[in-house]
């Protein structure tokens, strides 16, 4: 229902190119250039200029830039409650996650809503926190799901659950006879690391540095984008790492790594992120309700299980419960 000419000034302004507007629109660039013209004439001003390398917004595109994509939130918005008052549950729902809770955690979460939702479809968007949030708050997603907290003001923040962090290494390594392991302890031995931008890292890096460490103190010899490549590269010895205990509870099953707590243990927050001053529609809320829900009472299983282990390894009862915010869907609604 939104204007065409507002969805080809996003588009231009998006790509900062007609050609490449035209090919996002499945349009013919004189048909993009038409529309931009047209929108010109009502505000009678240029919006766009011509420099070295492509398009640039003008001063009065910049203002305008700021209303439209308002205007086309609304737009959108509309027409999802309109849909839900008439009891229409269909369209697709765009969802952000961190790497490692799109390939751990949500995949049976998702496909558990969309057979009692069958009409959404869920199109889930892989890449590291920093991402995840840039793309939230650009409002190309409806939510995301990241590791910690956001740094943008634009953007909601909610704890799901909590996360452990454990060390990884390989069977034969040194530090899998040690038993529980200080961060002092891990200056010892080869170091493979998340990528910059990656919410692990950043939570890492917090934890040595209240301990007195910074990443130049560790025998850093690698950096991996993804959870799967550090396992890869673990297992051949290479160095230890450190990643989510759900990430590597089949390898740990088959004897392929195996996992040390660190102590003090390494909790950390996994979050949900949503435009702060946007309208949410009824699928994301009853989304959002369904997935906190399932990773809550994930994390607290898998959160009793490590405090067991950890009370037999060190002879105490110690336990670090989970804390499942139960409090997201109303502040949503």
């Amino acid at each position: 229902m939104a204007d065409r000419r507002f969805q080809a000034f996003l588009a231009v302004a998006k790509h900062r190119s007609f050609t490449k507007a035209a090919d996002a629109l499945c349009m013919t660039q004189p048909a993009v250039t038409f529309q931009i013209r047209q929108l010109e004439e009502h505000f009678n001003t240029r919006l766009f200029d011509r420099v070295s390398g492509g398009i640039v917004l003008t001063p009065a595109g910049r203002i305008a830039l700021d209303y439209v994509e308002r205007i086309m939130q609304l737009s959108s918005d509309l027409d999802a409650r309109v849909k839900e008052h008439n009891g229409e549950e269909a369209g697709p729902l765009a969802i952000g996650a961190s790497t490692t809770i799109a390939e751990f955690l949500l995949p049976r979460i998702i496909g558990e809503f969309t057979s009692q939702h069958p009409g959404i479809v869920p199109q889930l968007i892989v890449a590291n926190s920093e991402s995840v949030q840039a793309r939230v708050a650009e409002r190309e997603l409806d939510l995301g799901f990241i590791e910690g907290d956001s740094h943008l003001r634009t953007l909601e923040t909610d704890v799901c659950c909590d996360d452990e962090l454990q060390i990884v290494c390989a069977p034969d390594h040194p530090l899998a006879k040690r038993g529980p392991a200080s961060p002092e302890m891990l200056a010892e031995y080869p170091y493979i690391s998340r990528e910059p931008g990656s919410g692990t890292r950043e939570v890492i890096d917090r934890y040595l540095q209240a301990a007195g460490l910074g990443l130049d103190s560790l025998q850093l010899v690698m950096e991996a984008s993804s959870p799967e490549a550090l396992k890869g590269l673990v297992a051949t010895g290479l160095g230890f790492a450190i990643i989510s205990r759900a990430t590597a509870e089949k390898e740990v099953r088959l004897g392929d790594l195996v996992q040390i707590a660190l102590e003090p243990p390494l909790i950390r927050h996994l979050s949900v992120v949503y435009p702060r001053e946007r309208i949410l529609a009824r699928v994301v809320v009853e989304f959002v309700r369904f997935a906190k829900e399932r990773l809550a009472s994930g994390a607290s299983a898998a959160t009793d299980a490590a405090g067991s282990g950890r009370a037999r390894a060190a002879g105490s009862a110690r336990r670090v419960p989970g804390r499942a915010d139960r409090d997201l869907v109303a502040r949503i609604e």
